[in-house]
């Protein structure tokens, strides 16, 4: 990331190259880009429609799985009502690595002869 220049790098260069050269009028200029960077970095983000899905589809699948069972992804494109019609293998091994343990840690992945399988931890023990 250090050989590129950010816009906010690139503003303040050319902030200063004008603040030298005494033009007043362009480093308000500057200025003012440098605050617009400013209050853009800051801002609240929203989700995109996708990621609303997937954050009620991942709430979906920890509200189907039992805790104490050990799902396949396949296994849950099966049998989970969940999920909507455009919900492919892939896209749901991403989402549930995002709930695993690298993600949030609501749900636990492990291997047994070559396959990988996700289960809710039970808590009650």
């Amino acid at each position: 990331m250090a050989d590129k220049i950010t816009m906010k790098i690139g503003f303040e260069r050319a902030r200063k190259v004008f603040e030298e050269m005494g033009d007043a009028e362009m480093v308000a200029f500057f200025d003012k880009r440098l605050e617009q960077v400013a209050k853009r970095a800051t801002a609240e983000r929203k989700l995109t429609p996708h990621q609303l899905e997937n954050e009620q589809v991942k709430e979906a699948i920890l509200n189907e799985m039992q805790a104490g069972e050990s799902y396949t992804i396949r296994s849950m494109l099966e049998t989970f009502t969940c999920f909507p019609p455009t919900m492919t293998v892939n896209r749901l091994a991403a989402l549930l690595s995002q709930l695993g343990p690298n993600g949030s840690r609501q749900i636990e992945r492990f291997e047994s002869k070559g396959k990988a399988y996700f289960s809710l931890p039970d808590y009650s023990e």
